[in-house]
């Protein structure tokens, strides 16, 4: 072989492999399980499929959402995370910590992205936040604890003779546990009573309910946890019939019905772990992706629900809305 045709020849097998390692990423069909605790989950996986289509993703050609939903049943976490391993999915996108936790239970292999939970150091499911040190990292849902001193400040802006306020909590919840205590500061900042309104482990709404009615109060602030969550469509329909003005942390519960949210932009966070799931697929270990926390807030007021509860919203807060549901 003379020079020129060697060459030739080495440029040829030089150009050809990156295009044939590019043909063989491009015929991969990656497989993504999605696992969640309750069906109110469309805005956020838009918001998911929505990046990874930003970053290159085709659905149906080189990825497949393996989705599974719990439907409020925490009891079924377990088997739903043992079927996703079972198809051999190529991570796990979780949303709240029960849903995490049954999945690292099941596989230490298979990557795991939290798109939200709670404290996840606390959970176990990380070493810590800069360092995860296994196989789950991704984004943790813990608003501020001022957010929820802010939430009753917001219905007594649209209640300015309020004077009793039932705090609906999730008992074995650490963070709500965390966030009553910043309600407590608030409401004796601004002279309102508070009547905590807690459920158990079993999530006891019926006696949670019924405490809420003898205690007569005014309104409800909602604390987002597990079994809140997990009971969304249970607690706006107790609010709704017992015509009590509610706040709640996410905005699902006011898509739902609920009258007010203020916390944490969920569908930003699924938006987010898309880009784990991304870095993931190229590469990267779960082990060495630092857990963030979330940094996009939202207002969401339901104007016909305050129409229906004889509320009249302030312009002022509505012009602080980030979304008003007309």
């Amino acid at each position: 072989m003379d020079r020129r045709r060697f060459v030739l020849v080495s440029l040829a097998g030089a150009l050809a492999a990156p295009l044939a390692a590019e043909a063989q990423q491009a015929g991969k069909l990656y497989r993504i399980g999605v696992l969640v605790g309750a069906a109110s989950n469309v805005a956020n996986l838009s918001a998911f499929r929505q990046r990874l289509a930003e970053l290159g993703y085709v659905e149906g050609r080189n990825f497949v959402i393996e989705y599974r939903s719990a439907d409020g049943r925490a009891e079924r976490f377990a088997d739903l995370a043992t079927e996703l391993v079972r198809l051999k999915v190529d991570v796990i996108v979780t949303r709240g910590t029960s849903a995490a936790l049954a999945a690292k239970h099941v596989t230490a292999t298979i990557p795991i992205v939290m798109a939200s939970s709670g404290d996840p150091v606390f959970s176990s499911l990380v070493s810590s936040l800069a360092r995860p040190g296994g196989n789950v990292t991704g984004l943790h849902t813990m608003a501020p604890p001022e957010l929820a001193g802010k939430r009753l400040q917001i219905l007594k802006e649209v209640m300015p003779g309020l004077s009793r306020v039932g705090v609906l909590l999730d008992s074995g919840d650490v963070y709500a546990l965390v966030m009553m205590r910043e309600i407590e500061r608030v409401a004796h900042a601004i002279g309102i009573h508070l009547y905590s309104v807690k459920t158990w482990h079993g999530g006891d709404f019926d006696r949670a309910f019924e405490a809420a009615l003898l205690d007569r109060v005014d309104a409800l602030v909602a604390v987002e946890g597990v079994q809140t969550v997990m009971n969304l469509a249970r607690i706006v329909d107790f609010a709704t019939r017992s015509r009590l003005p509610a706040v709640y942390g996410l905005r699902e519960f006011v898509d739902a019905g609920g009258l007010m949210a203020y916390g944490t932009d969920l569908s930003d966070l699924f938006r987010r772990s898309a880009t784990y799931v991304d870095r993931i697929l190229k590469g990267a270990k779960p082990a060495d992706l630092p857990v963030e926390q979330p940094t996009k807030f939202e207002l969401v007021i339901n104007l016909k629900t305050a129409k229906a509860l004889g509320l009249t919203i302030p312009p002022s807060l509505l012009a602080r809305a980030d979304h008003v549901i007309e």
